[in-house]
């Protein structure tokens, strides 16, 4: 007797699920619609996705080991509120890596890799017309990223990828308001030296556009505000 075939279920693959509630907190994040600690429900979101409250925890866990979520015993999951100290560790990391990345994408370049980056930056010129910030801050991330997958080097992409996420919620938390959250010259400058395969100008453009972001950042310390009331109170 042949065996009956197996019906397929409607029911969305569960691990497309996930990806969908990660991708749409992580958006939601980047573009800073999700303020750091803010509080993040799994019914509620279950209800948002129409998803399990085990498929909306797998979603958190997994934003959590990104460094964008924080997950605290007996009291949920929270958008992660990073500090300056954090700050400064994650703007290091990206010192350390990117002057590769972007190393190892002159090797890469290509008139269609060009293309698609040159096509970036006109959206980045765009956003910042119209004054978006939030679509600014994310396109200014995603720039970094498209440089990492024109690297090739997936190794890379995926530190980057965390690190990029961090600095998001960094950049919300202590940019100068008088500002820009990614400066779209400074993009323009290492495509130019990419394009001319100039690896040099490629990492000197790279370093120098992290330090600046980093200048950019308000990296106060609240201990160090505590510390001195305490001095002005007991006096």
């Amino acid at each position: 007797m042949a065996a009956k075939p197996r019906q397929k279920s409607d029911a969305p693959d569960v691990s497309d699920r996930v990806i969908k509630i990660r991708e749409g907190v992580s958006a939601a994040i980047f573009e800073h619609r999700l303020l750091p600690g803010t509080k993040l429900g799994e019914d509620e979101i279950g209800e948002i996705y129409g998803a399990s409250r085990t498929l909306v925890r797998t979603a958190l866990q997994q934003l959590a080991h990104e460094g964008i979520v924080n997950i605290e015993k007996n009291r949920g999951a929270f958008v992660a509120r990073p500090t300056p100290a954090d700050a400064r560790e994650v703007f290091e990391a990206r010192r350390l890596i990117e002057p590769t990345i972007v190393d190892h994408a002159v090797d890469f370049v290509s008139p269609a890799w060009i293309e698609r980056l040159q096509q970036h930056l006109t959206q980045e010129r765009e956003a910042e017309l119209r004054g978006d910030a939030r679509a600014s801050v994310r396109l200014s991330g995603e720039f970094h990223r498209l440089v990492a997958e024109m690297s090739g080097h997936s190794i890379y992409l995926g530190f980057l990828k965390e690190l990029i996420a961090r600095s998001s919620l960094i950049i919300l938390l202590y940019r100068r308001h008088d500002t820009p959250a990614c400066g779209t010259e400074h993009h323009a400058e290492i495509v130019t030296a990419i394009r001319e395969g100039d690896r040099e100008a490629a990492r000197v453009q790279m370093l120098s556009h992290l330090n600046e972001i980093e200048a950019e950042l308000f990296l106060k310390d609240p201990a160090a505000d505590e510390l001195r009331l305490a001095d002005v109170l007991g006096a």
